[in-house]
């Protein structure tokens, strides 16, 4: 049986190989793999076959139809009139929204997105008995893994 966990970088993950190693279970059998994070930025804009499920227009469509109202009951009493007013009114509820949005994802959520949640750093493969695999897993799990799961060798 082949158990596999996810650790982060930390001394958590030494002393769980060392209770592991106490344990019984040979140094042969433990496989610390560290993994490649990425290191390119995270693309802004979705495409056809990607999306990360956030809509840039939604805010720019509310402040869009908000403004083309105002400003068509405003253009009543202007000069060009309700239309032209109701279509410069959209049309800046629409820019404002959209610069709205740029800002959040841009400069607020980009700090969310770096302090957010724990990253996996390195894969641990142990190989050992279906006896000894409740044992490691509650080890695994004692010594802050991210995340196990186990395999059935056939």
């Amino acid at each position: 049986m082949q158990i596999f966990s996810t650790f982060e970088t930390t001394s958590y993950l030494e002393m769980a190989i060392t209770c592991l190693e106490r344990k019984g279970v040979k140094k042969e059998n433990i496989y610390a793999v560290p993994l490649d994070n990425r290191t390119e930025e995270r693309k802004f804009f979705d495409t056809l076959h990607r999306s990360d499920g956030t809509s840039m227009i939604d805010i720019g469509m509310a402040l869009a139809t908000a403004f083309s109202v105002i400003g068509a009951s405003i253009g009543f009493k202007l000069s060009w009139g309700p239309i032209y007013w109701g279509l410069i009114g959209a049309f800046s509820g629409f820019v404002l929204g959209i610069a709205i949005r740029l800002y959040t994802e841009l400069v607020v959520n980009k700090k969310k997105i770096l302090l957010k949640g724990k990253h996996s750093e390195i894969i641990l493969i142990i190989d050992c008995e279906e006896s000894q695999a409740e044992f490691i897993e509650n080890v695994l799990w004692n010594h802050f893994a991210l995340g196990v799961a186990k395999v059935q060798q056939i």
